[in-house]
């Protein structure tokens, strides 16, 4: 864009809103009297027409054309009169005078309903008197009805009774109007013209007194600004604005002219004390924009190897890389550089030598007034020795020195984080605590150094009996712990991946070892305990491995006890549970218990439907006993689908009575259930087929049905809430508590798990929890209920932080139908 002179700009800014206002009042003034012409003479056409009518009234009557042509010609004597047309009643010319050739042939008829129509077409007209007034641009017609002067009413108005007698046509030029507004165009031009010549002589006047100071002083700034400190300014003072504006450059320039002087005294002492730091013992390299070195000090050459002569020029990277650190190291490390203008962090760099080095490098971008990169400023540290320094307290502080195992402390920080990962996963873990049999004698009989070669090969032999992630450690002595991960949910199948473990370990220790010159055979005895709970103490373990240990020596040596005497008698009786498991369904052993479920006013609101399993032989057992077996095998899904059809059968025989027709049963299903492809078909079948209404089922889910798949599980519960089935999200905070997709879950019931119940009376956490968990479910439009209520206490804490519904022994327990319906009675 061009730039403007300030004479322009201050001319322009005078002239430009001078000519705006000029224009737009003498545009308004031709418009508001052009409307006036016009309305004006439209007026006096009316006046003219109405006059003629009632002066036409006699000779249209008695049919006297010689009246009407007098009156006709007197009419047309008026200015912009052309043309008088005179019709009777029927619409038929009485007289004409004038041109009427302007009217189209195919206008509009008169439109007075009582007047008849006339059968020729080529007298229509288009004005009538539904049409009084019509302009063709050139002309202007005015039609006018002839009414009885004893039945006129008003000037302009018409007696609905009386009948018009005919019509008068009066056609008028705007020719004159035309001419009228002409001139005034012509005039306001004039006006215009003259207005604005007198502004231009006064804006250039204005523009020449202001302009000239003012570009002195711009130049006089340009000069200053492009180093000419020295110059000076001056203008006349007659305007006190621009003089005081020539006094402050003039000081200003003094002024900077004083601090230039300052500033390079200040830039050559700085020069020096740069040159004298940069030949520090700390290695600097500068390169340019694009990364090529121009300097380097003798500490650089020193630390790399290279002279000065033959890195100058290159870039560091193509001398220096290590190959230890891949290119999205160094993409990183320079977009950070760009970004920030800083780098600073541990690098691998290699010497001329090929020797491999660490260094700690710190990288400075220098930008140049206009904000561009022009140099990059590079330091570092050798840290070879403290790297070595760091790496042998490292070792000693976590590993065996003589076995190169892990240590106690590395161990059981191990462990803990075992703890940690086992109980999020839920897979169990194990601890084995090993110890060699009659170790001591092998020290007191051929001496310490072949003890150490025997502790060296053991340690050798367990790391090739575990897995990758496995640990083996050494405590001391002749003490070793193995530490097993992930041997899965259930604790008797862990205990049996632990037993081949431990046969394994036992097996290799007991090969024979060459100890130098001697040969030896050692046995080992092995005490085991399984994990899965991040609240477990690390030495508690210890202490139950050790424990365990101890009863293997006890039970001849060589040989694994885990730590829980009764885990080696359930692994046996696992197997035969299994098969008595799926003899049960068959022989109609399963039941169902029902726990009812009560309002804040102990109201029965429904209840949870819970399986029980009457062995003839084990009497009553638990789901917790058999349960976790039926989901390894896979018997869940048969068990799961008769729970689900015995649950509708039950809630079709509540329907019947007015008692319970209104109650919900809840009904568990288990993650592998409910990941069936055909799960949503099975329950809308069992709905449909015992008839019942599938709002009054529950379907209560775990949250370890959100750690996979979480897409497909909303897929499903969105079919379920479609169909009307209810869902309730089981023991909720305990598992996955996955907030992010609780949201698009479509629940409508949270269950408070009962681990925060049984506490809620004097642990505080558990109350903010319960009550957390309340204000979330009511954001989120979701009821809640609270399981394992067992005192009255319990349940007002529960009221009092807004939850009002509950089940647990305060109510009732799982009982059988019958006493059930004993209970609701």
């Amino acid at each position: 864009m061009k730039k403007l002179s300030i004479r322009q700009f201050v001319a322009g800014l005078a002239l430009i809103p001078m000519l705006i206002m000029i224009v737009s009042l003498q545009t308004y003034f031709l418009q508001d009297r052009s409307s006036y012409l016009d309305r004006d003479f439209v007026e006096r056409g009316k006046l003219i027409a109405r006059q003629l009518a009632s002066s036409s009234e006699y000779g249209v009557f008695s049919n006297n054309q010689t009246f009407l042509q007098d009156l006709a010609r007197g009419v047309m004597q008026q200015r912009d009169v052309r043309g008088v047309m005179v019709l009777n009643a029927a619409s038929e010319k009485l007289i004409e005078m004038g041109d009427f050739s302007g009217l189209s042939a195919n206008a509009t008829a008169d439109a007075n309903q009582t007047m008849p129509d006339h059968p020729d077409p080529a007298n229509k007209l288009p004005v009538s008197k539904a049409n009084p007034v019509y302009s063709s641009g050139e002309n202007l017609w005015i039609y006018r009805p002839i009414i009885p002067v004893q039945v006129a009413l008003g000037e302009l108005e018409v007696n609905p009774v009386a009948e018009p007698t005919g019509a008068v046509i009066l056609e008028m030029s705007w020719a004159h109007i035309r001419k009228l507004k002409s001139g005034m165009f012509w005039a306001m031009v004039f006006v215009t013209t003259l207005f604005f010549s007198i502004a231009v002589f006064l804006a250039y006047f204005v523009s020449r007194r202001i302009a000239s100071p003012i570009r002195k002083l711009s130049d006089a700034v340009q000069m200053i600004g492009n180093g000419h400190l020295e110059t000076r300014v001056f203008v006349s003072d007659r305007v006190t604005e621009l003089s005081n504006m020539a006094q402050g450059i003039n000081a200003m320039a003094a002024q900077l002219q004083k601090e230039s002087m300052s500033l390079h005294r200040q830039i050559e002492e700085a020069t020096r004390i740069a040159a004298t730091a940069f030949e520090s013992q700390e290695s600097l390299i500068i390169t340019d924009a694009q990364g090529l070195i121009l300097r380097v000090n003798k500490a650089f050459t020193e630390s790399t190897g290279y002279t000065s002569e033959e890195i100058v020029g290159k870039k560091p990277r193509r001398l220096l890389d290590s190959g230890r650190h891949p290119p999205e190291f160094y993409r990183a490390m320079w977009e950070t550089i760009r970004s920030t203008g800083y780098w600073h962090g541990e690098v691998w760099d290699r010497r001329k030598n090929g020797e491999i080095y660490p260094k700690l490098l710190s990288v400075t971008a220098v930008k140049g007034d206009d904000g561009a990169i022009t140099h990059y400023v590079g330091s570092h540290i050798d840290i070879t020795e403290r790297k070595a320094a760091e790496e042998e307290i490292q070792y000693l502080a976590f590993y065996d020195p003589l076995t190169r195992l892990p240590n106690r402390r590395l161990l059981q920080d191990r462990i803990r984080q075992a703890l940690v990962s086992s109980a999020r996963s839920g897979l169990e873990g194990a601890l084995l605590f090993i110890d060699l049999d009659n170790f001591k004698n092998l020290n007191d009989t051929l001496g310490h150094d072949i003890g150490d070669m025997l502790l060296q090969q053991v340690g050798q032999r367990l790391g090739k009996c575990i897995r990758e992630g496995d640990t083996v450690a050494r405590l001391g002595g002749d003490e070793f712990v193995v530490m097993l991960l992930s041997l899965g949910k259930q604790p008797i199948d862990a205990a049996a991946q632990v037993e081949v473990v431990g046969e394994k370990i036992l097996a290799a220790l007991g090969q024979l070892y060459q100890l130098g010159p001697h040969a030896y055979r050692c046995s080992a005895s092995i005490g085991a305990t399984l994990f899965n709970d991040s609240q477990q103490a690390t030495e508690e373990l210890m202490k139950q491995a050790d424990i365990a240990m101890y009863q293997a020596k006890k039970a001849g040596r060589n040989t694994l006890r885990f730590f829980d005497r009764r885990m080696q008698e359930n692994i046996s009786s696992r197997v035969l549970l299994e098969g008595e498991l799926q003899k049960a369904l068959v022989n109609h052993q399963f039941h169902l218990h029902y726990q009812i479920q009560v309002d804040s006013a102990f109201r029965p609101c429904g209840a949870e439907a819970l399986i029980r399993w009457r062995h003839p032989e084990r009497g009553l057992v638990l789901p917790a006993q058999f349960i976790p077996l039926a989901e390894e095998t896979g018997l869940i899904l048969t068990i799961g689908q008769w729970v689900l059809e015995t649950a509708c059968a039950q809630l079709r025989v509540w329907q019947q009575d007015a008692l319970t027709r209104d109650l919900t049963l809840a009904v568990n299903v288990s993650a592998k259930q409910f990941r069936q492809a055909d799960f949503v078909s099975h329950v809308k079948t069992a709905v449909k087929r015992h008839a019942i209404n599938p709002a009054l089922i529950k379907l209560e889910l775990t949250e370890s049905m959100l750690l996979e798949n979480i897409e497909d599980t909303i897929a499903k519960m969105n079919s379920l809430n479609a169909i009307g089935v209810k869902l309730s999200l089981d023991d909720f905070g305990t598992g996955y508590s996955s907030l992010q997709y609780l949201k698009r879950l479509p629940l409508d019931q949270l269950k408070i798990d009962q681990s925060f119940v049984r506490d809620i009376t004097f642990d505080r956490s558990d109350v903010a929890i319960v009550r957390t968990i309340v204000a979330m479910a009511r954001s989120l439009g979701i009821a809640v209920i609270a399981e394992g209520v067992e005192t009255e206490q319990q349940r007002q804490l529960l009221l009092q932080n807004g939850c009002s519904h509950y089940q647990g022994f305060l109510f009732g327990d799982a009982v059988p139908i019958g006493r059930f319906m004993t209970l609701l009675k």
